[in-house]
């Protein structure tokens, strides 16, 4: 997805709008009373607009609603009362007055009174479950599938709000000289001060066939953003939260979590049902359920169902999580659908509205929090028409800024309500931000912790500033510096170098590379680097995609000291294409040398034609094929940032060495494969799957060999085995398999006092298989030390414990590591505890 960095502020549009806003409302008050004995009511319906979903439920005889849209009528629905329907003018927004009156018997038609939860013998005798299992039976698809063709225009967006301010918060000293902020805040529904601080709007287009084949195309054609748009973690936080759901479904994916559906086929097990009365909506009869978790401390939610009472399909729902929501930054999340049915077999999306409840650090109802809104409304869908091929084709125009820039009148009209008054007061607001040093010198640091680069001026990038100091056994304490090229989100250029100092080698080391990307459509780009530095061979299998900078040498808080280095001498040069969306093809052309850093700890001297040599010069070429459907990119430079979700990564790698070649001392073959892919298994957790294999079809020495990779640092290093030895196992040939599946508290809900502290449980198993030839062990000096894991699978297993924190600050996570066999062996570890942080939800 593309961003528009710098939207346009046009004067006359704000004018316009202005004056618009005074003759519009999006506020309503007043108070609902019985028309007989003038006592206040509760348990009020209030629909706004012609909605068939309910803005507010009263919990007291008055009543506030704050909406996105105009609210131009108000409807009342309270059982065994009569409806009334109000019309909403600027006059009379305020201090309305409601008398409902009670129906008469004779006018009321199918109304089944549940003033609570009813106990039932068994579920076959309550009435909503006949309902339910009607609805079940006849579970509907998404209508898209069953048409030739179709398109339809989606309209999106998304907005952070902080919430719960107070006079307290907005007097503290981090907002001097920042306190004009405050004029743009305004009451929410709840009636707590809010101030908008991001909005995103955007506009797509959807065009796809079934036949003779399938292909669908999905278009930003308009763009536009406020608030901190020109912060990468910002905006990919914002697409990162949300998920794709389809009520019909058994399970709901929020967060990469599983939720339970209460429409899914096996909603029983989780929830009470209770049919409170039908209804009318848009002159249609509807029962009304309303369902509940049977446990409180479990991912599911609470709300309301409306099922058609002919067809019984979900006109509209509403999802809200309990209070002892177990997720992780998240108070609360909320979800409005709204469905046409068009046959008795197919949905359409009409609505959609989530809202989750975002704090750092307290659950506590009233905390200072970011509400996170995205709300999307489908329209003109039209199906069965002939479709131009050349729309489902890429072109190069749609990933330019430009294409997505749009005037104020386009927006007045794309919109399918107006934006509120504090909502278009962010771009206001914005203007005079940006004029403020002291938001911008705080925008820079947020920045520059996200990033892990400091913009030290216009174009130049420090960093990474986490990698400024480690230590080894080789170099002893040491100092990397280094700095990149970055001018915005979507460079089409990179150029970024360090240098190294080694205090105890007493060695200077350095790495440069630069990269350019011709077109933003197919991604075709080129790029050469250079290097001279210490690395840790055989950190992993399939190695990353990217121009390769030194692995991680540092051993703080490891066992044993890290004496395996090598010193690698390496020049690079890549060409990539992506032809399909989300599919790269990929070249690499390497020249490297390779030594020991350091003999006397580590030997990687090797025979070549009788003779003893102690460096590998190697040149080879690697193709691959990089695949990751589904994957989503926020932006469409250089360096994209990917968004969270359960979309795989698949590489295909071929790699041949060409002896002679730049003094190269070897021909041979590898071919690598490796699928990682994260998968939801209902409402019981999310398992990650990491496999890969590989296989050396000729004799190479060490440096050039397969590593089954070990981590001996105490830290957590995702795909590795914790109870390795470097080069403790090395391979021609290799398969090798990571499960880890995470429970999100299922388990630990059940246990009295543990469930209180929200932790969940993680289980996780790895296992290697391998072989090496008698060839390849004596071509090393020490080959005898070296073998594969070929008598038996070599695995190890155990659990671990995460969400361990306070309030919604969970991102500690402590594993318990066994090795399962191979125990003969000397200095192996065979139990260890690895910890470390883990940021999610």
């Amino acid at each position: 997805m593309m961003l528009n960095n710098n939207p346009k502020h046009n004067f006359l549009f704000f004018f316009l709008l202005f004056t618009s806003f005074s003759l519009a409302q999006n506020r309503v008050s007043g108070r609902i009373v019985d028309e007989k004995n003038n006592k206040e009511l509760t348990k009020v319906d209030i629909f706004i607009n012609n909605s068939k979903i309910p803005a507010l439920t009263t919990t007291s005889g008055s009543f506030v609603i704050q909406s996105d849209s105009i609210i131009s009528t108000l409807k009342f629905s309270r059982k065994s009362y009569t409806p009334e329907t109000l019309e909403v003018t600027p006059e009379t927004a305020e201090n309305i007055f409601v008398q409902l009156s009670q129906a008469k018997v004779s006018s009321i038609q199918e109304i089944v009174i549940n003033t609570g939860k009813t106990k039932y013998k068994s579920k076959k005798e309550n009435p909503a479950y006949a309902i339910m299992q009607k609805v079940w039976a006849r579970k509907r698809n998404n209508g898209l599938e069953k048409f030739d063709t179709y398109s339809y225009k989606e309209y999106e967006k998304t907005q952070f709000d902080l919430n719960n301010l107070d006079s307290t918060f907005m007097k503290k000293k981090i907002f001097k000289k920042l306190d004009f902020i405050f004029d743009y805040a305004d009451s929410t529904a709840s009636g707590r001060l809010g101030l908008p601080i991001f909005i995103n709007e955007a506009v797509y287009e959807n065009y796809g066939k079934n036949k003779p084949e399938k292909d669908s195309k999905r278009t930003l054609v308009a763009q536009k953003t406020s608030g901190f748009q020109d912060n990468q973690v910002i905006t990919v936080s914002a697409k990162n939260l949300y998920r794709e759901i389809n009520i019909y479904d058994n399970t709901l994916n929020y967060f990469d979590i599983g939720f339970q559906s209460p429409v899914g086929s096996d909603g029983f097990s989780t929830y009470d049902y209770s049919l409170v009365d039908t209804i009318a909506i848009h002159g249609e009869k509807a029962f009304h359920i309303r369902y509940q978790p049977k446990r409180k401390d479990i991912l599911a939610f609470q709300g309301n169902l409306y099922i058609d009472t002919d067809t019984y399909a979900v006109i509209g729902a509403t999802l809200k999580s309990t209070q002892k929501i177990n997720v992780n930054f998240v108070n609360s999340v909320s979800t409005q659908l709204e469905y046409d049915n068009p046959d008795e077999t197919t949905f359409l999306p009409k609505k959609l509205v989530t809202e989750f409840e975002i704090s750092p650090f307290s659950k506590k109802k009233g905390s200072k929090s970011i509400i996170a809104k995205r709300s999307v409304d489908y329209s003109n869908y039209e199906f069965n028409k002939p479709l131009d091929p050349t729309v489902f084709k890429r072109k190069e125009e749609e990933y330019e800024d430009e294409f997505v820039k749009k005037d104020d009148a386009y927006w007045t009209k794309a919109r399918p309500d107006t934006l509120s008054k504090s909502e278009q007061g962010v771009y206001n607001m914005l203007d005079q931000l940006q004029q403020t040093p002291k938001f911008n010198h705080m925008v820079k640091l947020f920045e520059t912790l996200g990033s892990r680069h400091y913009n030290a001026f216009k174009g130049v990038d420090i960093g990474p500033i986490f990698s400024i100091y480690g230590r080894n056994e080789v170099e002893g304490d040491r100092i990397r510096l280094g700095a990149r090229s970055y001018f915005g989100l979507n460079d089409t250029w990179r150029v970024q170098f360090y240098t190294a100092y080694g205090f105890k080698d007493q060695q200077i080391k350095y790495g440069v590379d630069a990269r350019y990307m011709f077109n933003k459509l197919n991604r075709f780009m080129i790029g050469a680097g250079t290097s001279r530095d210490i690395a840790q061979l055989g950190g992993q299998l399939t190695s990353g995609d990217g121009m390769t900078g030194p692995q991680s040498t540092s051993t703080f808080f490891a066992r044993g000291e890290n004496n395996s280095l090598s010193s690698v001498n390496q020049t690079r040069v890549f060409a990539a294409i992506e032809p399909w969306k989300n599919i790269q093809f990929r070249v690499d052309g390497v020249m490297q040398s390779i030594k020991s850093a350091n003999l006397e700890l580590f030997n990687l001297m090797y025979y070549k034609d009788g003779n003893l040599r102690k460096t590998v010069n190697d040149s080879h070429v690697t193709f691959s094929i990089i695949a990751k459907p589904g994957a989503k990119f926020s932006q469409t430079g250089i360096d994209r940032y990917q968004a969270k979700n359960l979309a795989p990564t698949i590489v295909l790698r071929y790699t041949r060495g060409i002896e002679g070649l730049f003094n190269a001392d070897f021909n041979y073959d590898k071919l690598q494969f490796m699928l990682s892919k994260p998968f939801l298994i209902g409402t019981i957790g999310k398992t990650v799957v990491n496999f890969e294999a590989g296989k050396n079809f000729n004799t190479v020495p060490l440096a050039l060999q397969n590593i089954i990779p070990a981590n001996l640092s105490y830290g957590l290093v995702p795909n590795t085995f914790s109870q390795l030895n470097y080069y403790e196992f090395v391979a021609d040939s290799y398969v090798t398999l990571n499960l880890e599946h995470h429970f999100n508290g299922k388990i630990l809900s059940y246990i009295p006092l543990i469930k209180k502290l929200k932790l969940r449980e993680v289980a996780f198993i790895r296992g290697a298989y391998g072989s090496l030839s008698d060839e390849s062990k004596a071509i090393n000096v020490e080959g005898f030390k070296y073998s594969a894991p070929h008598e038996h699978i070599y695995f190890e297993y155990g659990f671990g414990i995460e969400n361990i924190g306070i309030g919604n600050l969970r991102i500690f996570r402590v594993d318990f590591n066994w090795r399962g066999n191979y125990l003969d062996r000397p200095d192996i570890s065979k139990f260890g505890i690895k910890a470390g942080f883990q940021v999610g939800f």
